[in-house]
């Protein structure tokens, strides 16, 4: 059964030529309601993921519910195709659950809400945003736990409901659901930071509609869907070949000893149609890593790759999507059954990114770029401060983007390009907690011609006892490098106790005691190089020692003999990379550092931690 959109004024929209100047006056003003959507989210939450960090994604859509602005691709015709229920001028849907959405939003803690923007009784445009909460009930503190086995220990799930239904607020509906949070104010304040975001850009959508006409705008939408689809067309033609391609990768481990998990894509392309086949990929794990993966989102996961590697200009919307079959095997890592537990999906979302860029690489590996975009790091700290209240901390981390083709990776950078840092005065001012260090980690990106970004060693020194509990990933599979530059050097946490010790802890672990004056060092990965690191500027090697980005021991990676202070001996360098170039085999496309089994092997020695163990269903396939 399908919505049943309720309109005062069923007359269908007219078809209008657009002038050019009108489309670009249109489309601009869609990317500055857009815009205005995330300044009204941070001035109103209060939550520091969403307020600070910016953890919110927002798009605006044509009334057929595809997005032609935003950032996550429209799960509007999914939703309007499964809600059995009715959409009539005044409402506004809310929910968080992704089995009811199929994956739109991945895991329960992404509050969602859509509102149907009507104009003089006809439906003319979709508003939606959605945010991730900090708390939202369950099992642990940040509700994403670790060893959850079901969703149903992540805390309240939300089906699609009408939180106001025809103007009317459902206020008996949000006490029962902030009644499941550990953080009722920072949920109600950011649900409705959400909701101002969605109801400004309706404003917008309106006065452009009042402006040009209805006609006119709806007109526009569909030429700006119809100009990507051409622009993709071209890209898809040349980027993507018809012989099939396949990439592989890895999250390291899932959290309760098992590891790792494979992603597997193929890629070909039919006619003007391309297809990403996922067959290959591990089987759902037993614990929260997996990621329910919407094809919609992964259609718009692709198609942003694709811009911003070929045409940046190009305005991503849904208007290609019918260009793209995406197929996920069910009841594997990225489509598990109900009620498979989601809560820990960043690590698998973010290695999505790699393997795009592998797979889009090999038919050009100019344009190739290496791994490290690879996980969304998350600091999770509460207790009772000194004077018995309580706090808690959600923090996403930053770790090294890959090198690419047009020059290094950033040092310490999010996955998500729109995220910043959640300013260290602010966690000093408002969590019991002192940021002793934060600062690059020397010699973690990996070496090449454009080097890997480094990821951020930051130490966090706790002034109150409490619990902790870390998600990250890249600490047993390195980030590979490309085109001839090494892998990037992997995470690491380690626990400095107030008496000296220290002790090198998981990278995903949960409630962990901390005592008043303990450390943190929570060190991320960095990303992968690009090209032949002998390449490199030797002057340069040596401005960045000083910079503290590589140190004279890191340098030598680069073939380049250089002090602490710099300066670079360029008769040593030379008879360096010499011996370097001579001694090495031949440069590959892709370098994934040790396979599987040396990493096992040698994993204590390295990383102070034990090797995970194969999934059950791994020994069963190898005896197979």
């Amino acid at each position: 059964m399908a919505a049943k959109i309720i309109q005062t004024n069923p007359t269908p929209f007219k078809k209008t030529d657009i002038d050019p100047v009108t489309l670009d006056i249109i489309e601009n003003a869609l990317r500055n309601a857009r815009i205005e959507m995330d300044a009204t989210l941070v001035r109103t939450a209060m939550s520091p993921g969403i307020r600070e960090q910016g953890d919110a994604f927002p798009l605006i859509a044509d009334h057929t519910g595809k997005m032609i602005v935003g950032q996550f691709g429209s799960f509007i015709g999914g939703f309007l195709d499964n809600y059995e229920g009715t959409l009539e001028d005044g409402d506004l849907i809310f929910l968080s659950d992704p089995y009811s959405v199929d994956g739109a939003v991945s895991h329960s803690n992404d509050w969602l809400v859509l509102m149907p923007v009507f104009k003089d009784g006809r439906l003319i445009a979709y508003t939606s945003m959605f945010g991730h909460q900090s708390d939202i009930g369950g099992k642990v503190v940040g509700s994403m736990p670790i060893n959850a086995t079901s969703i149903f220990e992540e805390g309240v799930r939300i089906p699609p409901v009408k939180l106001w239904k025809k103007g009317e607020y459902n206020e008996d509906l949000m006490k029962l659901v902030l009644h499941q949070t550990r953080k009722p104010d920072w949920c109600q304040a950011d649900l409705n930071a959400l909701i101002a975001a969605c109801r400004v850009a309706s404003r917008r959508v309106v006065e452009m509609a009042e402006r040009f006409g209805d006609d006119v705008y709806i007109s526009a939408t569909q030429e700006l869907l119809a100009r990507n689809h051409r622009a993709m067309k071209a890209l898809l033609s040349m980027a993507v070949a018809e012989e099939p391609v396949s990439f592989e990768d890895y999250i390291c481990d899932d959290g309760m000893g098992a590891g790792p998990y494979r992603i597997k894509c193929t890629m070909w392309r039919e006619g003007e149609k391309v297809i990403l086949d996922f067959a290959g990929t591990d089987p759902q794990s037993q614990a929260s890593i997996n990621f329910f993966l919407n094809e919609n989102m992964f259609k718009m996961f692709f198609g942003i790759y694709m811009i911003m590697v070929f045409d940046p200009q190009i305005l991503f919307n849904d208007g290609f999507y019918d260009l793209i079959d995406v197929r996920i095997p069910e009841g594997s890592l990225l489509k598990p059954k109900f009620p498979a537990a989601l809560s820990g999906r960043t690590h698998a979302l973010g290695r999505i990114f790699d393997i795009l860029g592998g797979l889009l690489g090999q038919k050009t590996p100019e344009f190739l770029n290496a791994a490290g975009f690879s996980s969304s790091p998350h600091l999770f700290y509460s207790g009772n401060d000194a004077d018995g209240k309580w706090f808690q901390l959600f923090q996403i981390g930053f770790g090294g983007i890959p090198g690419r083709p047009l020059g290094d990776g950033p040092d310490g950078h999010s996955l998500w390009p729109g995220f910043t840092n959640v300013p260290n005065e602010f966690l000093e001012r408002y969590f019991p907690l002192m940021i002793e260090r934060y600062e690059t980690a020397p010699d973690s990106g990996g070496a090449g011609l454009h080097r890997g970004g480094n990821g951020i060693h930051m130490t966090y020194r706790f002034l109150a006892a409490g619990t902790i509990s870390i998600h990250d990933d890249r600490w047993f599979v390195p980030p590979w490098g490309v085109n001839g530059g090494e892998p990037g050097k992997r995470a690491r946490k380690i626990l400095e106790k107030a008496d000296g010790t220290s002790t090198i802890i998981g990278n995903k672990v949960e409630d962990v005691h901390v005592e008043a004056g303990d450390q943190l060092h929570f060190i991320t990965w960095g990303g992968g190089g690009w090209g032949d690191p002998l390449e490199r500027d030797a002057a340069l090697v040596g401005k960045e020692i000083v910079q503290g980005l590589i140190t004279p021991e890191g340098a030598r990676d680069y073939g380049v003999v250089a002090n602490a202070k710099g300066v670079v001996d360029l008769a040593a360098t030379e008879k360096l990379r010499a011996q370097m170039r001579t001694d090495r085999p031949a440069l590959e496309v892709f370098n994934f550092g040790p396979g599987l089994d040396a990493l096992r092997a040698n994993c204590v020695a390295e990383t102070g931690l034990p090797a995970p163990v194969q999934p059950v269903w791994a020994y069963a396939e190898a005896a197979e």
